[in-house]
C-alpha cells in the first residue's frame, strides 16, 4: 500500500475524502497537505474546471496497523490436500446436523468456497451470521493444515450470504434517501469488512452521496453523507 498519495476534487473536503476512500483510513490516520486550494485561482484559470489538489501522508502508527493482503495462489497439490482435510472434517460434522443436510466444496488458485444446504440450519449462521463467521475460521484452520501456505475458506449456509447481500443493498439504497431527503450524514451500525464493501459499492455510483469508514475493528462503521458538489 502507498504511504503518500496526491487526489483531487472540487474542494478541499472533497479531495481529502476522494484520498482516504483510495487509503481505506480514517482522518485521524493521515496527514494532510494542500497542494493547489481553490481559494487561489488566477484570472487565467477561472474558466477552467475548479480541481484542488491535496496529499496524504500515512502517520506511522497508521502504516504499522495497516497490512496488505497476500494474493494466495495455491498449486493443484495444495489444493487437493486443502480440500481433503476439510472432507474429512465435514464427514463427521454433518452426522451432528439434520439427515438431510448436504455439503459441497468447491477447489480454486485462493482457496475453497464451502456451501452447507438444508433447512433447518438457522441456528448455524447465528446473529448476523456471527456463528457462520466462527465455522469459516474453524474450516479455514482445518484446511491449512498441513500445508505452508495459507487457504482461504469461504463458507456460505442455505444461501445466507446472497440474502444479507440484497438486504444490504436495500439498506444502502433506502439510507441514501434518507440523506438526500433530509440533508444530515447517517451512521450505520459496526459491520464485518465484506459487508460494508457491498454499502460502499451499491452507492459508489450515486453523484448525491459518499461513504467513508470510520472507526477501529470490531467497531468499524460507515457513514453516509452528502456530497459537496
Amino acid at each position: 500500500m502507498e504511504n503518500t498519495i496526491i487526489a483531487e476534487g472540487k474542494t478541499t473536503n472533497e479531495a481529502i475524502e476522494n484520498g482516504l476512500k483510495k487509503l481505506k483510513v480514517s482522518r485521524d490516520k493521515v496527514e494532510i497537505k494542500v497542494l493547489e486550494n481553490e481559494d487561489k485561482r488566477s484570472f487565467f484559470s477561472i474558466l477552467a474546471p475548479r480541481v484542488v489538489k491535496v496529499e496524504l501522508k500515512l502517520k506511522e502508527e497508521s502504516k504499522v496497523n495497516i497490512k496488505e493482503k497476500k494474493e494466495i495462489i495455491l498449486s493443484e497439490e495444495e489444493q487437493e490436500k486443502a480440500k481433503n482435510n476439510v472432507e474429512m472434517f465435514m464427514k463427521d460434522f454433518v452426522k451432528q446436523l439434520p439427515e438431510d443436510t448436504e455439503y459441497s466444496i468447491e477447489k480454486g488458485k485462493s482457496g475453497l468456497n464451502v456451501s452447507i444446504n438444508s433447512e433447518k440450519l438457522g441456528f448455524l449462521i447465528g446473529y448476523r451470521g456471527e456463528t457462520l463467521y466462527a465455522m469459516q475460521n474453524i474450516l479455514t484452520a482445518v484446511a491449512g493444515k498441513g500445508l505452508e501456505q495459507r487457504v482461504r475458506v469461504i463458507l456460505d449456509i442455505e444461501g445466507y450470504k446472497a440474502k444479507r447481500e440484497k438486504t444490504l443493498e436495500e439498506l444502502a439504497e433506502k439510507v441514501a434517501k434518507t440523506v438526500i431527503r433530509t440533508r444530515k450524514p447517517v451512521k450505520l451500525e459496526p459491520m464485518k469488512a465484506y459487508e460494508r464493501k457491498i454499502i460502499h459499492s451499491k452507492l459508489q455510483e450515486n453523484n448525491k452521496v459518499e461513504t467513508t469508514s470510520i472507526g477501529e475493528e470490531p467497531h468499524r462503521r460507515i457513514v453516509v453523507s452528502l456530497k459537496n458538489n
